[in-house]
């Protein structure tokens, strides 16, 4: 079935000399950008985080401006000739952040939402919505499933079932499978190519990691920050040419070229048997709260049951497990932001210095300066108008110095950005500084959900070698990761949630 059969028309791309300035920064995040993109053409872009890979998506769907009077674009931006915000609803565009494109509480009234806004039959919309479903791997979810009950991973999915459901000409994906466990990212990138087939659109794909889209796409583009003073194509070519031609300078750029691991800094002593700090015994979780029913009180249905997992002083505890099986939702527990639906979470003395063994009943800042926690979406952290501001909040709201803070810009790679808005920055560039606000209040405990999301090689290894040096200094690290090597960098301790089973920590994290 080619594009003709399903009404697409394959959308074309044209750039030339164009660039983009956020409003309140000094450097542009795209600079002189030349391309072409023929209609149905396939297209990888790579770069290192910054280089406003996620910027020129937002442009190309249109939504890139408006509001922000202090933006600054140059040369010119064209969809089939014309610019994007005058060709909105040809453009369908996946967000780094799945969280953001949720609109309605239903599952098949929020995938039917874009393909009612483009006036489709109503019909042919709940046969798009069901066969979409099915591509994404949620068919087995009934359409009145609520999508506040759905994982980060699930979101993700049911984003890009929105975006097929609309057979869009230019399908948008940025980072599309970062938060997907290994068998969600291969039924995600299978649906994309399903839904190319069948219509031909021309796809743009941001994702970090070449290995997952090299064989779907028809072309290799790789983008250098603006800051860079450079023109913004640093490489466009057939895929295996630019892999095999320019292996050591894409890796030199940061790029995540295939069978290549960037070297980290090595545990000092990760077998080293140490205090335990936190600890769950018998742990059933759930995002729900109780509910009331005449007289009677109707406890949450828990997502996982049995959970027993221990949090050591200088250790590592890395939680996997499929989209939807709890993993967030038992790191919140963990972390003292929500209440165990049963079982307990136990704070020791030495952790708790004095506030008592349940972490659910600490106040703030005896929280936020004993467990640090990171959350999957790094927007929900932000509370000022500024990067260095960000940075500065904790530590000056528990009453500490600012030592750390000019390490923290220097390492994370955040020192040019100090007078950014947190909410301009790249999704890698947020994903540092939430991770970096939480460090800045020293606490014993970190808990990180998927901490290297949207990285690039260069900063995903200092990400893993500033955690490391974290770990020998004695900081217990609890990451919710499917990244398999930053677990292996990190050693410790793997548990694995599972859908329906107990879950157990027994098994070395990187072992097997």
């Amino acid at each position: 079935m080619g594009a003709a059969d399903t009404g697409v028309r394959p959308a074309a791309v044209t750039a030339q000399g164009w660039g983009w300035r956020h409003a309140g920064r000094t450097q542009p995040a795209v600079r002189g950008l030349d391309l072409d993109i023929r209609p149905g053409e396939r297209v990888l872009l790579l770069g290192p985080s910054g280089s406003g890979k996620s910027t020129l998506l937002h442009a190309l769907a249109g939504v890139l401006g408006g509001e922000e009077d202090d933006a600054d674009e140059t040369g010119s931006l064209l969809v089939d000739g014309a610019a994007p915000r005058s060709r909105r609803g040809r453009a369908g565009l996946m967000q780094q952040d799945p969280e953001t494109q949720v609109v309605l509480s239903r599952l098949g009234d929020d995938v039917a939402f874009g393909a009612e806004n483009l006036a489709v039959p109503r019909d042919e919309i709940w046969t798009r919505v069901h066969e979409a479903l099915e591509d994404v791997g949620l068919g087995h979810l009934p359409l009145n499933h609520p999508t506040s009950a759905l994982s980060g991973g699930q979101k993700q999915r049911l984003a890009l079932a929105g975006i097929l459901a609309m057979r869009p000409g230019l399908i948008l994906l940025d980072e599309p499978t970062a938060n997907l466990d290994p068998a969600g990212v291969l039924e995600v990138r299978d649906a994309v190519g399903r839904c190319l087939d069948k219509t031909g659109a021309t796809l743009i794909v941001v994702e970090h990691r070449v290995a997952v889209w090299k064989n779907m796409v028809d072309r290799i583009v790789v983008l250098q920050p603006g800051s860079s003073g450079q023109d913004a194509v640093f490489l466009d070519g057939p895929p295996d040419r630019v892999l095999e031609q320019a292996r050591k300078m894409l890796i030199a750029a940061g790029v995540w070229v295939p069978g290549y691991v960037p070297p980290t800094r090595s545990r000092l002593d990760e077998q080293n048997s140490s205090r335990l700090l936190l600890s769950a015994q018998d742990l059933a979780v759930s995002r729900e709260t109780p509910r009331r029913r005449g007289f009677r009180t109707i406890a949450p249905e828990p997502v996982q049951v049995g959970i027993e997992a221990e949090v050591r002083a200088g250790q590592a505890l890395t939680v996997t497990g499929p989209n939807g099986a709890g993993k967030s939702t038992f790191a919140l527990t963990l972390a003292g932001l929500l209440k165990p639906v049963d079982g307990t979470v136990t704070a020791s003395n030495d952790l708790s210095d004095g506030g008592g063994p349940d972490p659910y009943s600490w106040k703030a800042d005896r929280l936020i300066s004993r467990i640090g926690t990171v959350f999957q979406e790094p927007e929900h952290q932000f509370v000022t108008a500024k990067v260095l501001d960000e940075l500065m909040f904790g530590p000056r709201h528990l009453g500490r110095g600012s030592e750390r803070v000019d390490e923290l810009l220097e390492r994370l790679r955040l020192g040019k950005l100090v007078d950014a808005n947190p909410y301009t920055l790249s999704g890698g560039e947020k994903r540092r500084l939430s991770v970096a606000t939480v460090l800045a209040a020293h606490p014993k405990v970190l808990v990180l959900d998927e901490p290297t999301f949207g990285q690039d090689a260069a900063t995903w290894a200092e990400l893993a070698s500033f955690l490391s040096e974290l770990l020998d200094e004695g900081t217990a690290v609890v990451s919710v990761t499917h990244d398999q090597e930053f677990s292996a960098v990190l050693g410790g301790t793997e548990l694995r949630l599972g859908p329906s089973e107990p879950a157990t920590a027994r098994t070395e994290a990187g072992a097997a």
